[in-house]
């Protein structure tokens, strides 16, 4: 098995996210998105509410990738985290790359004292994957709506 490390990004890594943007079919299998400009890009990575981590191959290529936002609440636990997004490319997949990228998430929960992390699961697989991590469906099941303003 060829060998990856997990690291979070940081300002200066503005290239590696354009990277991901420019193959994330390989990744998610959506449509490529438009990479953020680079100004955006450091504002994304200077962000500590923005946590994002990419699996690197030997050669420093992403092989798979983690983003959640720390999220204030008003009452309860001052914070919680969302975990917003994974994707590892397609042949790297079944190999611990996403079970890596979630330990780290969990492990800068645990460093930060934060205590809850939740995902939304749009397909069976992904589901699997969250409840293989520990993840368990909530009796709150609700319908994300959006709107452009």
């Amino acid at each position: 098995m060829t060998p990856f490390t997990v690291r979070r990004l940081r300002p200066g890594d503005e290239a590696a996210l354009a990277a991901v943007a420019r193959d994330e079919t390989d990744f998610t299998g959506e449509d490529p998105s438009p990479p953020l400009n680079v100004e955006d890009a450091r504002a994304y990575l200077s962000d500590p509410h923005v946590w994002h981590w990419h699996a690197d191959d030997a050669s420093g290529q992403p092989v798979g990738f983690l983003m959640a936002y720390v999220h204030r609440q008003r009452h309860g636990e001052a914070r919680h985290v969302m975990f917003e997004e994974i994707g590892v490319r397609e042949g790297w997949r079944r190999r611990g790359v996403g079970r890596a990228l979630v330990d780290a998430l969990h492990a800068q929960m645990r460093a930060e004292g934060v205590a809850l992390v939740w995902v939304l699961a749009d397909n069976d697989v992904a589901q699997a994957f969250y409840e293989d991590a520990g993840y368990a469906v909530t009796d709150l099941q609700g319908v994300m709506l959006e709107r452009e303003v």
